[in-house]
């Protein structure tokens, strides 16, 4: 491995990392009262407003891309790696442990995979090149099968099944929106660049919220963004786990392959299962944590070469 290319790795490797306190970060803003659509609005508002300044400074300016055909690819970017990627996480995290949720997320990398190798039978032209090469074989498919087997495990684990189900359902949703964003987001990023591309998905995120955010009008009150806990939050999530991190992001994904790099993926629950414990005191059940390992050793199994 060159060492251009090791350092793509390293940077994946330390966007996951943030991306694993963001659980931990949305759980403490939803307990102080903040609604999940709210929290993704404010979030990737001060994340567009942070990367027009990049733009500008760049003179990256243009505001549309080439055509009407990649205008729709960018919307569709923006909901399932902007809106409905964060709805459905925030909204988990609402019924569920910021551990489990993160667990159930990280089978993103098995959908992404199997998504590659049904688009790459289909899908012509640039996307379909922009593609990793995916063989079907027993790491793909003991992987799968055995991701799968966790995913119950952490579904069925008889704790408040009945509130927990709905946060874990939601968690699965979030990691198939992320596995569809995976599969044209980086063709994207090589032919329009990653801070134009990025802006485009954080403006179609932050337009197709709106329809969400009716009834909410309370989690923007002063007297809730002005408590520390709150503001901080916000500002980590915004201007590092979004702007910073999905430009790094974005640059590693075009670089590594939409697969590769998704497969860091599977180390964000660490991270969250360790700043979980020590912020908000959450210890798993002995059954969800048989599942989240079966989960993450499925995950890498389905991830080798």
């Amino acid at each position: 491995m060159s060492s251009r290319k090791a350092l793509f790795h390293l940077l994946a490797l330390a966007v996951v990392a943030v991306w694993g306190v963001t659980f931990v970060c949305t759980k403490t803003l939803i307990n102080a009262g903040m609604n999940p659509a709210a929290i993704f609005a404010v979030r990737f508002a001060l994340a567009y407003a942070g990367i027009w300044v990049l733009c500008v400074g760049k003179g990256e300016t243009r505001l549309f891309s080439r055509g009407w055909a990649d205008e729709l690819v960018f919307l569709f970017l923006g909901i399932t790696g902007g809106s409905f990627y964060f709805l459905t996480e925030n909204t988990a995290l609402a019924y569920a442990q910021a551990s489990s949720v993160a667990f159930l997320v990280c089978v993103a990398p098995v959908f992404t995979a199997l998504f590659t190798l049904i688009a790459r039978k289909f899908l012509k032209g640039r996307f379909a090149d922009g593609l990793e090469d995916v063989k079907l074989g027993f790491p793909l498919v003991g992987g799968t099968l055995l991701a799968l087997v966790g995913m119950a495990m952490v579904l069925f684990e008889g704790s408040s099944v009945e509130l927990s189900l709905k946060g874990d359902l939601l968690s699965i949703g979030a990691a198939l929106c992320w596995a569809l964003y995976s599969m044209f987001m980086g063709q994207m990023t090589k032919d329009y660049g990653a801070l134009m591309a990025t802006r485009k998905v954080f403006f179609y995120g932050l337009l197709t919220i709106i329809p969400f955010l009716a009834g909410s009008a309370d989690s923007f009150s002063v007297s809730i963004l002005s408590q520390p806990v709150v503001y901080l939050n916000l500002l980590f999530l915004g201007l590092i786990a979004s702007l910073a991190c999905f430009v790094a992001w974005n640059v590693a994904m075009s670089k590594l392959g939409n697969v590769t790099s998704t497969n860091y993926v599977y180390l964000n629950p660490v991270f969250t299962l360790i700043t979980a414990a020590v912020i908000l005191g959450e210890r798993m059940t002995t059954m969800s944590l048989i599942g989240s390992a079966a989960i993450l050793a499925g995950v890498i199994l389905a991830g080798k070469r």
